[in-house]
């Protein structure tokens, strides 16, 4: 377990056959009682287990109650083991793109929210949306930030010292982006659309630093 940094292991007597599972938790209760502890099946805490068609929501059950849950396939053998740390970064994977974009769309709000006021944001509002109402900046899409700022009369209002149409050609990447996440593409985000809202997010941060 020190070699390869496991915090828990299943002990098995065949890929079918679980006598339990040994961890660094079931090693240290033991320890902490004064309990015998020299061999592993001294340590042994019950194993928990899913089908590998499981919902991923039962798993996070198991898990929040017993650190891990081990996953048999169909031909009833153990295929695996999942784990907190497993949930945490598949957590992350799926949730650091909406963080993203809800760092970089309120970093565009500060950026122009005193500079408008709600009669100029509501001309760039989307001709097709004319019934909807625009108090501030919160009330515009993505596609209203980038018509708001191409406008060269409306960026120098903003007073950023930076290229505007390399600003608006990345404010129109994150867009794409946008757009593609929130209609749930199967394929999941690229690694490059993915580096694309980071790099834009921390160039917006340090412009705010700037400013500041």
């Amino acid at each position: 377990m020190l070699v390869n940094d496991f915090s828990q292991l299943p002990v098995m007597s065949s890929e079918r056959n679980v006598k339990g599972m040994i961890s660094w938790k079931s090693i240290g209760s033991k320890l902490a009682l004064g309990q015998q502890c020299v061999t592993v099946d001294d340590c042994l805490d019950k194993q928990h287990e899913l089908k590998e068609d499981a919902s991923i929501f039962d798993a996070i059950t198991i898990i929040s109650q017993h650190d891990c849950v081990l996953v048999r396939d169909g031909e009833n053998k153990i295929s695996g083991v999942v784990t907190a740390a497993d949930i945490n970064e598949q957590y992350h994977v799926l949730a650091e793109p909406f963080l993203l974009l809800g760092d970089i769309e309120n970093c565009i709000r500060i950026m122009i929210s005193a500079k408008f006021t709600p009669i100029e944001l509501a001309e760039i509002r989307d001709p097709e949306d004319k019934e909807r109402e625009i108090n501030d900046a919160s009330d515009l899409s993505f596609g209203e930030y980038k018509r708001l700022l191409e406008k060269p009369e409306r960026w120098e209002k903003v007073d950023l010292k930076i290229d505007r149409l390399t600003f608006i050609k990345e404010l129109d990447k994150v867009r794409e982006i946008r757009n593609d996440i929130m209609h749930f593409d199967p394929d999941g985000i690229q690694d490059d659309a993915l580096d694309t809202l980071r790099r834009f997010r921390g160039f917006l941060v340090r412009l705010q630093n700037l400013s500041a």
